[in-house]
């Protein structure tokens, strides 16, 4: 043991190790911090899995990052793709047996708007008006057992309303306006004969 050094070789090494790990978490953090949506190297499509596909265009094309008053703070996160995936989960339940569905997100803007104008404090804050409705473009293709096409088209989803009627589904999701378009379509869509 080195002279004025209290700790054993032992308690060097968990001392370390616990470094490194700390380290790591750090970097990880900030990773998973930095993470946006036009990430050249994120995806673009979920992976496959069931009778939904879903993919989207280039995120930088947006409305979202194009027009939201704060690029920078748009593009942050994988809301993207938190989106795809409610479309997956709740157009599944839709399909009949053997069924398929292929659905490209072409184009979204999320309720709300940053205003920067308010001053620093308010630069990376959503503001919630009415002023600011959700707004999702999409592309679909429905295809029977047979692979024969029996639906397709382009739709855009709007809701001038978002903020009137019945509270959202949930409060505290930051895509429960977003989400709420896509039950909306798919209830409209997929409406059954006689329903």
């Amino acid at each position: 043991m080195a002279a004025g050094s209290s700790q054993s070789p032992a308690m060097n090494a968990s001392t370390r190790l616990l470094t490194i790990l700390a380290a790591a978490l750090l970097l990880t953090g900030n990773a998973l911090a930095s993470r946006n949506v036009t990430d050249p190297d994120a995806p673009r499509n979920l992976p496959p899995e069931g009778p939904v596909a879903v993919s989207w265009a280039d995120p930088a094309t947006f409305s979202e990052l194009r027009q939201s008053g704060n690029r920078w703070e748009a593009q942050r996160g994988d809301w993207v793709r938190q989106l795809a995936e409610y479309v997956r989960k709740r157009a599944a339940p839709q399909l009949q047996p053997g069924e398929q569905l292929e659905v490209t997100l072409t184009d979204i803007r999320r309720a709300g708007r940053f205003e920067p104008w308010h001053g620093s404090r308010w630069d990376s804050t959503r503001i919630i008006r009415d002023i600011y409705p959700p707004r999702i473009e999409l592309e679909f293709a429905r295809t029977d057992a047979d692979g024969r096409v029996i639906a397709e088209g382009a739709r855009q989803l709007t809701d001038m309303a978002f903020m009137m009627g019945a509270s959202p589904m949930n409060s505290s999701d930051p895509l429960r306006y977003e989400k709420r378009l896509i039950d909306d379509w798919l209830s409209r869509e997929f409406r059954r004969p006689g329903a």
